[in-house]
């Protein structure tokens, strides 16, 4: 896997993870690092306190058995005795193992190992050290610790190197070389390292688990505010996406509309022409005729003429009447959906003297004025199209509510249709398509046989953003 792979791999954890893991292996390595130094400290602290305690002991013990040794080079038997009485006996005698002193060329004066004495070697480190007037002591585990004969020893060791002063001058005049058995300076050594390892964890545990809850609690924060960003983010880029769609609509119903705007005038230029023009064209040729103008002409005939001229006048305004009021819209501001819905039928029956069923469910309280309009056309052509291609069979008009969206259908019991033979030319069912996705409503029709019917539905709050 490539290294960026794994750095988007990465990237892409919880903050919270990524504290975790990284702050878990600093953590660790702190305390590690920090456990050892202390460690270090307290063992190096506890040793040289335990070697100087017995250093001072054994000082106290043979410091007043040695000769004056700026003016004596060697011991002779009876300090060498005395020493050996000394240092065999009591509780020194039981944890010594082994005792040598030097002197400065590195001569060994003394030893409780008679081989060793008079033997002269070079120097260590540990022996210069001491010679400079400092006290040495090292604490050899058992797998480390050698007896007095250089053999692996079986026993923990304190290998301890204390100057020895002339009391007068305080010079070096030789080296105290001895190692103790050291069984309880291990096990208080081992009690402070448990105790000090113990410490140093317990800290880094309790300041990490303190660290964490607070990274975790800010990244719970962050995750909450991306989440709730992401929401507005998801739903602002649907209502971009639907608002695109709606423009389109639009453009494409503002398209449509001109064309059938443009279809409709022609329509109402026909029924005019053909329709009143006529009418009121017969009746102006019947005012020309003979009939009304030559004096000789019968009153009967003339009252008969005139009688007709008026029929036709009447005629032609009642044609004008009837397209006007399909054209003019009755005060519909005002009136809720159930008493648009009743002034649409009722005028449809006066006007045809047909039958419609009226269901009403839950209508809405308030609805927008170009919803109603919407709403009061609808019904208007489809129930002039049920009983002008249905014969007004079984007519019925049913309103139900669908969570934010009111519906309405319009039904008949006629022979039905195919919606693909529809015209695209067609003004009524097509105007009536426009005006209603201009408005982001839907618009569906259903012509199985027996009978047609007609959907439409409207979101309440999209009318009102339209």
């Amino acid at each position: 896997m490539r290294a960026s792979d794994l750095i988007k791999r990465w990237n892409a954890q919880p903050l919270a993870r990524q504290f975790l893991l990284i702050g878990g292996i600093v953590a660790t390595s702190a305390m590690l690092v920090v456990g050892a130094f202390v460690t270090s400290l307290i063992e190096d602290a506890v040793t040289r306190n335990s070697a100087a305690t017995t250093a001072l002991y054994v000082d106290s013990v043979i410091a007043p058995l040695l000769p004056d040794m700026q003016t004596t080079q060697v011991l002779d038997d009876t300090v060498a005795r005395a020493l050996n009485e000394t240092l065999g006996q009591g509780a020194l005698g039981n944890r010594l193992l082994a005792f040598r002193l030097w002197r400065s060329d590195g001569t060994i004066l003394y030893s409780n190992e008679e081989n060793m004495v008079g033997r002269r070697f070079e120097l260590s480190d540990e022996l210069r050290t001491a010679f400079d007037g400092k006290m040495v002591a090292q604490f050899k585990p058992v797998d480390e610790s050698v007896d007095e004969t250089n053999q692996p020893a079986s026993e923990p060791l304190l290998e301890i190197y204390n100057p020895v002063l002339q009391p007068w001058s305080g010079q070096v005049v030789a080296v105290s070389e001895f190692h103790e058995f050291a069984h309880d300076f291990e096990l208080s050594l081992t009690q402070a390292r448990f105790l000090t390892w113990l410490a140093v964890a317990g800290f880094t545990l309790a300041f990490f688990i303190m660290l964490s809850a607070i990274v975790m609690r800010g990244s719970r924060t962050i995750e909450k505010q991306r989440h709730a960003l992401r929401q507005r983010v998801d739903e602002l880029s649907a209502l971009l996406a639907q608002n695109e769609a709606l423009r389109g609509r639009l453009q494409h119903a503002s398209q449509r509309a001109t064309a059938l705007n443009e279809n409709m005038l022609r329509r109402i230029g026909a029924d005019l022409h053909d329709g009143p023009a006529q009418l009121v064209a017969f009746a102006s040729l019947r005012l020309d005729s003979n009939a009304l103008v030559s004096p000789s002409t019968a009153a009967e005939i003339r009252e008969r003429e005139i009688a007709a001229i008026k029929a036709s006048l009447d005629e032609a305004m009642n044609e004008i009447r009837t397209i006007c009021s399909g054209l003019v819209l009755p005060q519909i501001e005002t009136a809720g959906l159930p008493e648009l819905l009743e002034r649409v039928v009722r005028a449809h029956e006066q006007r045809t003297g047909s039958t419609v069923d009226l269901s009403l469910s839950d209508p809405p309280e308030h609805l927008s004025p170009s919803a109603k309009i919407c709403i009061y056309r609808f019904v208007q052509e489809t129930l002039n199209n049920a009983y002008r291609h249905g014969g007004g069979i079984r007519q019925r008009v049913r309103q139900t509510t669908e969570g934010d969206r009111v519906c309405i259908a319009v039904a008949d019991g006629g022979a039905g249709f195919d919606p693909k033979a529809i015209r695209p030319t067609s003004l009524g069912l097509a105007g009536l398509r426009e005006r209603i996705e201009s408005l982001g409503g839907t618009f569906e029709i259903d012509g199985a046989a027996p009978g047609t019917v007609v959907r439409m539905s409207l979101g309440i709050g999209e009318v009102e953003q339209a």
